[in-house]
């Protein structure tokens, strides 16, 4: 069994918070993949499934933020498993809004969550990175979390969430590189060979625009040609005019 984090407050007070993306990203998870009913166990909220064959516990704890390692805890106490078998999806301050990252072990580095884990399982569980950005100073931080996303984030958020659920079924296996390709094609899908070559247009002109810039062709010609003769008939008038000084 495979068990899923997504770290978050309690309540419809922080449910649009960005400290709230990992209970955001489960939920998304649930619906699409056709998990149970939420419900109340191990002080949080759970959902059980089955994603590419593998059997997944979906757990938002309860506790508040900074006591989320006791559900973790008990969770993995229940059915046995081991801090391989935990990954958790939690907001990412260091990280670009929108951009996702997959690692194993490591610091918290001053995550509340992530704290409380470490402090009930250790450091080696796995931990899906999702950035929100970051407010520019450590002062604003705690304020900045504890806001709701604004409404010029919806776009990227869709994309990042939906593209977690994508991945999941690769999360849940344990390959990373696909859930992060996954996560990719939601967040930068590839551009088509039609888009490509319409920006190439965009940022070379036409022979045609050429063309009505300096103007037809015939024209251009007939001036160049027209240069030679005009000159030669200003130097027969000079000389000319020469002989009679």
């Amino acid at each position: 069994m495979k068990l899923i984090v997504g770290l978050g407050n309690p309540g419809a007070k922080y449910a649009g918070n960005r400290h709230n993306i990992g209970f955001m990203a489960l939920d998304h998870i649930a619906s699409d993949h056709g998990c149970t009913p939420w419900k109340t166990k191990f002080q949080a909220l759970i959902s059980e499934g089955v994603l590419a064959g593998n059997k997944v516990l979906l757990l938002k704890p309860q506790t508040f933020m900074n006591l989320s390692g006791q559900s973790v805890g008990e969770a993995m106490r229940f059915y046995k498993l081991t801090p391989d078998d935990v990954m958790v999806l939690h907001d990412e301050l260091d990280l670009a809004p929108g951009k996702a990252r997959v690692k194993h072990g490591g610091g918290h580095a001053g995550h509340n969550g992530l704290r409380s884990i470490h402090s009930h399982i250790g450091a080696d569980y796995g931990r899906v990175r999702l950035g929100i950005g970051h407010p520019g100073h450590k002062d604003a931080v705690a304020g900045y979390v504890l806001r709701d996303f604004a409404k010029a984030d919806e776009a990227w958020l869709d994309d990042l969430l939906r593209g977690i659920s994508d991945g999941a079924p690769h999360l849940a296996a344990g390959d990373g590189g696909k859930f992060m390709n996954a996560v990719a094609l939601r967040v930068a899908p590839p551009r088509s060979s039609g888009a490509k070559q319409a920006d190439a247009g965009s940022r070379s002109p036409s022979k045609s625009a050429r063309d009505a810039a300096e103007g037809p062709a015939s024209d251009r010609q007939s001036s160049e040609q027209s240069k030679p003769a005009e000159e030669s008939r200003k130097s027969a008038i000079e000389r000319l005019l020469n002989k009679f000084k």
